[in-house]
């Protein structure tokens, strides 16, 4: 198979290498196309765009399969801990010897966030969307530490500030979920790992102490897991481009929050939810909504069904079915819209139509469910995503910076008008 790729323009050829990835992908590189042509690509979407070379996922989309640092999901969400999981992604090994005792120390060291920071909480409106304080507060870390903001910075100042970032943000997401209720903060105890602090955090109460329920820690291990990474997705490659501007990493994952935001990213699950209310609130038949979703001369869609990357199924989907089920068993929850879930999952699961369009149920549907169980509200959902791509986010900052990646600048044909000369405002 030839190396060499040839594009004819206005009669003349010119050669681009082909590049292969270590897991066979392989891509035309055309940096220099518009030097040597004074063409560009134009690519909506960057859906056949390569925009980094990267060491920290791979994902087939076609086969249904999700790697991280060569480590397939299957195995890390059964055998693995986020937090683990979490030093493999930002820093390229599992942990050896006291490796991750050692990490858990540090992050431990950095759980407290500054009293000031409980201000801007206190400032923003009672109704006002987790995401957007969760961004804010971010962003806002790196003014309490102005040693970040130096882009020439050492190695030994990076990693700490990734430690903190880190360390601090499910601290920052329990204190925006105590907020929403009226509920007085709970602080991080020592005591706990990573996910249990967490839970402890968002459901403990200071007038007792309260019992984390192993199989809960174990699904919130699960789904932060399947969440850690993805590849170049939106809110990745918005890191990555933030970043590639010099900007410190508070201000470059808040852009990424951002991204999470939309409801064609992170926020899938909390659609789901607010799908099931609605058949929920149209009296509960799921077969009428079905018969909607089949006919396609009704703008209804079935939402956690399918996935843009995965054409065949989601690996995340399989593994986080049985953490679904398993919650869902352990604390025999009676709730309609959940039985709605569960008809609808049946449905995709064995009717022709969703089988023969591999309209299978995603890990968005399925996180949905999980989070309602557990008690959060639907606007949390995106919040909790974003708690689980953090260490994703931090290691594509990481990579972007010690790859010395130019600053990120698509290019674009302009379609707009040409020449036009100006007129004054009384002769328009």
């Amino acid at each position: 198979m030839s190396d060499i790729a040839e594009i004819k323009i206005d009669g003349k050829v010119y050669e681009f290498p082909i590049i292969t990835g270590t897991e066979g992908e392989r891509a035309i590189d055309i940096s220099k196309l518009r030097d040597l042509t004074g063409h560009i690509t134009l690519d909506f979407g960057y859906k056949n765009t390569g925009s980094t070379k990267s060491a920290i996922t791979f994902l087939d989309g076609e086969k249904g399969i999700l790697k991280y640092r060569g480590y397939p999901i299957e195995e890390l969400a059964e055998k693995s801990s986020f937090l683990e999981v979490a030093f493999l992604l930002i820093y390229g090994d599992l942990p050896k010897g006291t490796q991750l005792e050692d990490f858990q120390a540090q992050v431990t060291k950095h759980t407290l966030i500054h009293e000031d920071m409980k201000k801007f909480l206190d400032g923003y409106p009672s109704k006002s969307h987790p995401m957007a304080q969760l961004s804010s507060l971010v962003c806002s870390l790196s003014t309490f530490y102005p040693e970040s903001l130096d882009a020439n910075s050492s190695p030994e100042t990076m990693n700490r500030e990734m430690i903190k970032l880190f360390a601090k943000f499910p601290t920052i997401v329990s204190f925006i979920y105590k907020k929403s209720l009226g509920h007085p903060l709970i602080y991080p105890k020592n005591k706990f790992d990573y996910v249990s602090n967490y839970l402890n955090m968002t459901f403990g109460q200071r007038t007792e102490e309260i019992e984390i329920d192993p199989v809960v820690v174990k699904a919130m291990n699960t789904l932060l897991i399947l969440h850690a990474d993805h590849e170049q997705n939106c809110s990745a490659s918005t890191v990555r481009m933030v970043g590639s501007s010099d900007c410190n990493i508070y201000a470059s994952v808040s852009a990424g929050i951002d991204a999470l935001w939309g409801p064609l990213h992170g926020g899938a699950n909390q659609a789901v939810i607010e799908m099931l209310e609605r058949i929920k609130e149209d009296g509960g038949d799921t077969e009428k909504w079905i018969n909607k979703a089949k006919d396609k001369n009704d703008p209804f869609r079935m939402m956690g069904f399918g996935h843009r990357v995965y054409k065949n199924f989601d690996p995340r989907a399989k593994i986080i079915k049985k953490a679904c089920d398993d919650i869902l068993e352990k604390l025999g929850i009676n709730d309609p819209v959940l039985e709605i879930a569960k008809k609808l999952e049946e449905a995709a699961l064995s009717d022709p139509y969703f089988v023969e369009r591999k309209l299978y149920p995603n890990v968005d549907f399925y996180s949905g469910i999980i989070y309602r169980a557990l008690g959060f509200p639907t606007d949390m959902f995106t919040v909790l995503f974003a708690l689980g791509r953090l260490p994703g986010w931090i290691a594509q900052w990481k990579e972007m910076h010690e790859n010395k990646e130019p600053i990120g600048r698509p290019r674009q044909i302009y379609v707009g008008h040409t020449n036009r000369t100006f007129v004054e405002p009384e002769n328009r």
